[in-house]
């Protein structure tokens, strides 16, 4: 008799499906017909009767299997402790808030359409005196096949490790390993002492082979966040892959629908989002993929080529989802003079509206680390003044958020900051303010020019440009680092948050002007990730080492040590 199941854990399955070629093992749904043949469920036709192998006629159809229920084995919380009485001095602090007029004065008797005025939000810092929130991360590995060369499995183990031993006890983890099907391989658990042997039990079990079905991995992580009996203030999934769904989508991404890689439950809608870390390995993964599950998630994408520092890159994401200090930011203004309105609101990825009157604007923030820095231009339009006037007040601005560390919602304004421009007889020759000219200078001639002032950002902004000239010159170029490289930028710069790009060549100007936006909390991260590589790339080092090379004629041999061959890259960079 035909029949499905799902198997016991147990030794690493050699088994593999005849349709697909990918093996079978704990967590997949499997059917064993009458003639011996044992296939993949999903890898067979709804009414299928005859065997693809064999041809040989089933009496009994393969049928599904029941739908997977929510996964509701999470961890238990530890007890919570009384929030602070204060909400304003929650996590360290509260938002600042400030404005930076285009330009200081407008001429009296003119008036001004599409003014520009720089708003900035900067969020709380962290406090020594109050703890951190804890957050509920869910790690989606690849251990497909491709997995398997280069070392990257193995890397990406050591990097997952390094992220348990950085999280706390109140902190959960859960590992979701996929190739062409997806499992759970833990469960939402606290990272207690037992609980980070759990989990690096199950991250050192994992081994690749299969095919790649990121739809699946992700809709087994959001079963794990759907099915929470109890949630952490903080949630977030990263996943690292190094290739492209060729399950969900058929392996056809022409038309980039990408939308059907994210459940409905992680994509940014009503309710909100669950940010979708992306992490794009080597030169094989659909970087476009990957950076539009990141777009829809609110998350961030970057791309790893160097495979070497992925641990890096891994914890200063993760740095910065342990360090969140305010969530469901948003940022109001208000036109305070009764000629001013709202034109526009340039706010990059995060969403905006304006009232009809044009009075009063608003961005949604949504999630912010501490100290992370959020700019937007607000346009407006400003009348002549009104008699012997000496001021114009154009707008005042508050944002409310919710204080990740206290739980409490907050809300404060800009005060002093308000931002107000004087209305002298005449203003011509009045120059336009630093801050609002380097954010509205677009133009490649206008950075290089604006390069001497020794803004790091803008220095930063024209090596890149200057690179990506040499990176999209040829289709070959462009497939292999271009089109990577500029989605990770774009993914760092339409939400103002840090994404890596990491090649191999060490000289590479990219994810310079994106790693400006990291936080405190995510280079201290990153530190203390390359503080832990540093005694195992000595201990490769010295194993390589020495290395003898045979010169063509004369036979004589010359010793090159490894400390050697590295000073000699340096050298030539």
């Amino acid at each position: 008799m035909a029949w499905w199941r799902r198997p016991r854990p147990g030794p690493s399955m050699v088994i593999r499906c005849p349709v697909c070629n990918g093996g079978m093992a704990h967590g997949q749904a499997i059917f064993t017909a009458e003639c011996s043949h044992t296939f993949h469920l999903r890898c067979l036709p709804s009414h299928s009767s005859l065997c693809p192998v064999c041809a040989t006629p089933w009496r009994d159809a393969p049928s599904p299997p029941p739908p997977l229920t929510a996964y509701d084995d999470d961890d238990d919380l530890p007890l919570a402790e009384s929030p602070s009485p204060s909400p304003t001095l929650g996590n360290g602090g509260v938002m600042v808030l400030n404005t930076h007029c285009e330009y200081p004065a407008i001429s009296r008797d003119a008036a001004r359409d599409g003014f520009a005025v720089l708003v900035h939000a900067r969020a709380p810092s962290p406090s020594p005196s109050t703890s951190r929130a804890p957050i509920d991360l869910v790690a989606v590995l690849d251990v497909s096949g491709s997995m398997a060369g280069s070392d990257k499995l193995a890397l990406v183990k050591r990097a997952t490790g390094f992220v348990i031993d950085s999280l706390g006890a109140g902190d959960r983890l859960a590992v979701v390993a996929f190739s062409t099907d997806a499992r759970l391989v833990l469960r939402l658990t606290r990272m207690t002492p037992d609980g980070k042997v759990a989990a690096r039990r199950a991250v050192d079990s994992l081994s690749a082979d299969g095919l790649t079905n990121i739809r699946a991995a992700l809709d087994v992580a959001a079963k794990v966040l759907d099915g929470r009996r109890l949630s952490n203030p903080v949630s977030s999934v990263v996943l690292l892959s190094d290739g492209q769904d060729n399950q969900t989508m058929g392996g056809v991404t022409k038309a980039r629908t990408y939308d059907a890689l994210v459940p409905p439950s992680l994509a940014a809608g009503g309710g909100g989002a669950t940010p979708v870390h992306a992490f794009g390995f080597g030169t094989d993964h659909d970087a476009a993929a990957m950076h539009a599950m990141s777009k829809m998630t609110r998350g961030t994408f970057s791309f790893v080529e160097n495979l070497s520092v992925v641990q890096d890159t891994f914890a200063r994401c993760v740095g910065g989802i342990m360090s969140v200090a305010a969530q469901a930011a948003r940022i109001g203004v208000e036109c305070v003079d009764p000629g001013v309105r709202v034109r526009a609101v340039k706010s990059g990825r995060y969403e905006s509206r304006i009232d009809a009157d044009g009075r009063a604007a608003t961005v949604d923030v949504g999630e912010l680390y501490a100290e992370e820095d959020r700019r937007f231009l607000v346009f407006l339009d400003v009348p002549r003044a009104a008699g012997d006037d000496g001021a114009t007040r154009l707008i005042d601005v508050r944002c409310t958020y919710r204080d990740t560390a206290t739980g409490q919602t907050v809300e404060v304004s800009c005060g002093e900051a308000a931002a107000v421009v004087s209305r002298p007889v005449d203003a011509a020759g009045v120059a336009a303010s630093v801050e609002a000219r380097r954010i509205l200078d677009a133009r490649r001639a206008s950075l290089i020019a604006s390069a001497a002032s020794g803004d790091a950002m803008v220095r930063a902004l024209v090596a890149e440009m200057e690179e990506l000239g040499e990176r999209v010159a040829s289709e070959r170029e462009y497939a292999r680092y271009g089109r990577a490289c500029v989605l990770s930028g774009m993914s760092s710069h339409a939400q103002q948050r840090a994404s890596s790009v990491r090649l191999t060549g060490g000289n590479s100007a990219f994810g310079a002007s994106a790693a400006a936006f990291a936080t405190p909390a995510m280079r201290r991260m990153e530190r203390m990730s390359e503080m832990a590589r540093a005694p195992q790339q000595q201990q490769q080092q010295q194993v390589a080492s020495p290395v003898t090379a045979e010169k063509n004629g004369g036979g004589r041999k010359v010793v090159v040590h490894g400390w050697m061959q590295n000073w000699r890259r340096l050298s030539l960079v």
